[in-house]
C-alpha cells in the first residue's frame, strides 16, 4: 500500500475500492501501531534495567514488570484520531518479528545481561522503532488522502449516506457481512 500506484487514480474508482482500500490501510496501521507497541514495551525492560543497574537498586526489573509495562499502556495508543481496527491481524507474525530482532538477547532473564548486549538490544529496539514509525506515518497518509476521497464524494453528492445503509442492510440480511462503520 505504499506503492505510489496504491491510490493512482482514486478518483475514478467506485466508492467501495475506495473504502476497500482504507480498510486495508487501517488494518495496516493497526498492525504497525502493534508492532511498536510491543517494541516500546521491550525498550522499557531494557532502560529499566539500565536504570537499576546505574542507580544500584537491589530490585529485580521482573519485581518492577507490572509497573514497567503500565507505564507503557498509559500512553496514547490512538492513531492521532483515526479509528483502529479491533485487533491486529498478524500479532503471532509480529511478536516473533521483534523477537529476533535481537536473537541473542533474552529478555526473559535481562538481569543475567552483559552492558554491552543490553546497550545492544537497546539500540536494535529503538532503530526498529524508528522504522516502524516512519511506516505507520506513511500508511497514515494513505489513509488520510482515501478517507479525503470519501468526504469528497459526499460534499459533491456523488455518494450518499442512504446508498451506504441500505447496503449495509442488505449485507446483514444476508448474512454476508457485519454492517461497515463510516
Amino acid at each position: 500500500m505504499l506503492a505510489p500506484d496504491y491510490t493512482e487514480g482514486v478518483e475514478q474508482r467506485p466508492l467501495s475500492e475506495v473504502r476497500e482500500l482504507r480498510d486495508e490501510a487501517a488494518q495496516e496501521e493497526t498492525d504497525l501501531s502493534y508492532v511498536r507497541r510491543l517494541l516500546h514495551a521491550r525498550i522499557d525492560i531494557v532502560l529499566a534495567e539500565q536504570r537499576r543497574r546505574s542507580e544500584g537498586g537491589p530490585t529485580s526489573v521482573v519485581e518492577q514488570l507490572v509497573g514497567i509495562l503500565s507505564e507503557n499502556a498509559v500512553r496514547s495508543t490512538g492513531s492521532l484520531g483515526r479509528a483502529q481496527m479491533p485487533e491486529p491481524s498478524r500479532a503471532e507474525a509480529h511478536r516473533r518479528h521483534v523477537e529476533t530482532l535481537v536473537s541473542d538477547v533474552d529478555l526473559s532473564n535481562v538481569t543475567s545481561l552483559t552492558e554491552e548486549q543490553i546497550a545492544h538490544a537497546l539500540r536494535a529496539y529503538r532503530a526498529e522503532e524508528a522504522s516502524v514509525s516512519g511506516r505507520r506515518r506513511e500508511v497514515q497518509a494513505v489513509m488520510d488522502k482515501l478517507n479525503e476521497e470519501i468526504a469528497r464524494r459526499y460534499r459533491e453528492g456523488r455518494a450518499s449516506v442512504d446508498d451506504l445503509l441500505a447496503a449495509s442492510r442488505l449485507r446483514t440480511q444476508d448474512g454476508t457481512d457485519e454492517p461497515e462503520e463510516d
